[in-house]
């Protein structure tokens, strides 16, 4: 037999192997829609998992098989208008939402209960030595934890023990909300500017001992709230962004400033005295008593006390108020 004769052997074999592979890879090919690349090139390449789906890759291949186009927080509505152009479907504009640190207890607020000392300093660590190092056991405490894993630099480390949310860079991710110890990150609507700046769930007289701005669970809010915004759970005032209007009255209602407004202007009411007949309807409606006037004589508002609730608005059915805009004194 030719020396050569196994070799030509398994060469044709060889060749025989490889034609029936490239037959079986082309008969039994998994067809792939191509509009996985073109989606994909759309959306921005994070990779954050918001959408609930293993990267943009991932997600731009569940799309093509029937999921929601409109599940991209960093792409918002933009990408999800693309997206819509190359698949035809519709999707609904969602809400932006972003992560907010539910806490004012710096340094200077709390006290500290001891020295973190640790070649690794991060929030988890220190948590799992009694709970952290500040005297607030729900309080932020401030090592950066959320900030490691921020995928766009959207959180940042104060001097003072803290770390605050761009909520303009914030792509509600909500990594930083899975990462948080404490849980004191929360994601909420973006056009919610009032928020209660506390997550201490111990009763009053513990929650002031131990930071100088916590929730004392008083209720001053949620009685003063016009819209009935507020309520009191776990020893902690919530408000449902759902109802709330943005007024800003519980703000300036709060006895530790443990809620903050972040409104850049404020609503106010205004009668014109053209209009108005003295029915005492809006009088009788307003939650703060901030418009004057008996009947059957023009009504006024009194701007110091208006909180731009709009129910005044509402009630009158003779067009005589307006709803406007005035920017907040700095």
């Amino acid at each position: 037999m030719n020396n050569f004769t196994p070799i030509i052997i398994l060469g044709i074999l060889g060749l025989l192997m490889g034609l029936f592979l490239a037959y079986a890879s082309k008969k039994y090919e998994i067809q792939r829609d191509k509009n996985v690349e073109k989606i994909k090139d759309i959306l921005p390449g994070v990779n954050c998992g918001a959408c609930g789906y293993p990267g943009c890759s991932g997600y731009a291949e569940a799309i093509t098989k029937g999921a929601e186009i409109n599940l991209c927080s960093p792409g918002g509505e933009q990408v999800m208008e693309l997206i819509s152009q190359i698949t035809g479907k519709n999707g609904e504009k969602s809400e932006k939402m972003v992560a907010r640190v539910l806490c004012q207890g710096d340094n200077t607020k709390v006290t500290k209960v001891y020295e973190f000392e640790s070649e690794i300093k991060t929030c988890s660590n220190a948590n799992l030595y009694f709970g952290g190092d500040k005297s607030c056991m729900y309080s932020c405490l401030g090592y950066g934890d959320c900030r490691k894993v921020c995928p766009v630099g959207a959180i940042k480390n104060t001097e003072k023990g803290l770390v605050i949310v761009d909520e303009e860079l914030c792509i509600s991710c909500g990594k930083c909300v899975e990462v948080c110890p404490k849980k004191v990150i929360k994601m909420l609507p973006y056009k919610s500017k009032v928020t209660v700046f506390c997550n201490n769930k111990e009763k009053a007289q513990i929650a002031k001992k131990n930071c100088q701005v916590a929730c004392i669970s008083c209720g001053v809010c949620k009685r003063a709230c016009p819209v009935d915004a507020i309520e009191i759970v776990g020893n902690l005032a919530k408000i449902n962004p759902e109802k709330c209007i943005n007024c800003g009255i519980c703000a300036l209602k709060c006895p530790t400033n443990a809620i903050k407004s972040e409104l850049k202007e404020y609503k106010i009411a205004e009668i014109s005295s053209e209009k108005c007949i003295g029915c005492t309807a809006c009088k009788r409606v307003c939650p703060v008593n901030a418009i004057e006037g008996e009947v059957k004589q023009k009504h006024k508002v009194q701007e110091s006390i208006c909180i731009g609730c709009g129910l005044c608005f509402e009630k009158c059915k003779f067009d005589a108020i307006t709803i406007k805009n005035k920017v907040v004194k700095e």
